[in-house]
């Protein structure tokens, strides 16, 4: 009787394990019963860009029940994924989180990029802001912008400023700001933003324009001085009350960089319009923007996919003058 007793237990367990294996079996089919794809970023894992996306990926997921995979492509600045993107099928299986740099500055760097910015892509919407934030070393006899100009004016070429390379947005952000400030100050080149900082800090060169994701930690633990904020609005924590260049009369300057999803050209406009939709849902929970800012980004969405097509023609023309006033070219 024992095992009879004990048999049909086995049987009746059996049979709720079988029930919830099926319902595990199909929450997961739900959560998987989506297309897959492909998020394009042009620069390597870790940096702000890249997170980003992996963030989205994540918070896309939830909202459309669509796979999203983040896939890194580093390679001139993110030319060479945004080429990949406009090679890639118009169906909605890849998307771009596009760097300003790329679309709208590179193309006017380098003799040869292959992509036309204007006509090979499709806007979803802008995500948000990058800031850029201008920083000198903190011996220096002065403690706001208004004073490190008068101080430059009356010592002409005795001041540099690092950037972070050839052509990069703290270069040509920073030669617009000298030539609307009437300055003269000598632009010192770096691979990346991480050495032109070191030297700032260290005294050997005297300012840098640089993102506040960059420069965050070095301005709390006041080993640089933070100026001038890049961005339309200022930005919070350790730059609580830094003023912006436009506040400070320098209206023509946004030194920034911004972040757009767009897709290849001749993606179906109903595909573009529930991607603007699944971004408007994601980017209106308050989790999502408290993690953006700590990764360094500034939320801006767009009202439309038109108002992002419009503004990425904007920063294009705007990003071509600036590069041809610089001089600048690349090979």
């Amino acid at each position: 009787m024992y095992k009879i007793k004990n048999v049909r237990r086995q049987i009746v367990l059996g049979g709720i394990l079988g029930a919830i294996s099926t319902l595990i079996s199909a929450q997961t089919k739900i959560d998987n019963s989506g297309k897959s794809v492909k998020i394009i970023v042009g620069f390597p894992p870790g940096q702000a860009t890249d997170s980003v996306a992996r963030l989205l990926a994540d918070k896309f997921h939830l909202a459309t029940g669509d796979n999203y995979i983040v896939d890194s492509r580093p390679g001139q600045g993110g030319s060479m994924a945004l080429g990949q993107l406009a090679k890639s099928p118009p169906n909605g299986s890849v998307m771009m989180i596009v760097h300003m740099s790329a679309i709208a500055t590179n193309p006017h760097l380098y003799p040869n990029v292959p992509y036309d910015s204007l006509k090979d892509f499709d806007t979803v919407g802008l995500i948000g802001d990058l800031p850029f934030v201008l920083v000198c070393n903190p011996s220096l006899p002065f403690k706001n912008l208004k004073e490190l100009i008068e101080y430059a004016k009356a010592n002409p070429d005795v001041l540099t400023n690092a950037s972070s390379g050839n052509g990069t947005v703290s270069h040509l952000a920073m030669e617009k700001f000298k030539r609307d400030a009437g300055v003269k100050i000598t632009h010192v080149p770096y691979k990346g933003s991480i050495a032109g900082l070191t030297d700032v800090i260290s005294g050997n060169v005297s300012l840098a324009l640089e993102t506040a994701s960059s420069v965050r930690t070095y301005v709390e633990s006041a080993k640089l001085r933070a100026l001038a904020v890049g961005s339309s609005r200022q930005i919070g924590g350790v730059f609580s009350g830094v003023p912006t260049l436009r506040e400070l009369g320098f209206k023509d300057i946004n030194a920034v960089t911004w972040l757009m999803i767009i897709y290849p050209a001749g993606t179906p406009k109903n595909i573009i319009a529930s991607t603007y939709s699944a971004l408007t849902t994601v980017m209106a929970n308050p989790e999502v923007e408290q993690n953006l800012t700590t990764i360094g980004l500034i939320p801006r969405v767009s009202k439309s996919p038109e108002e992002a097509s419009a503004y990425l023609r904007s920063e294009y023309k705007f990003w071509g003058e600036s590069v041809k006033s610089s001089g600048v070219k690349l090979e």
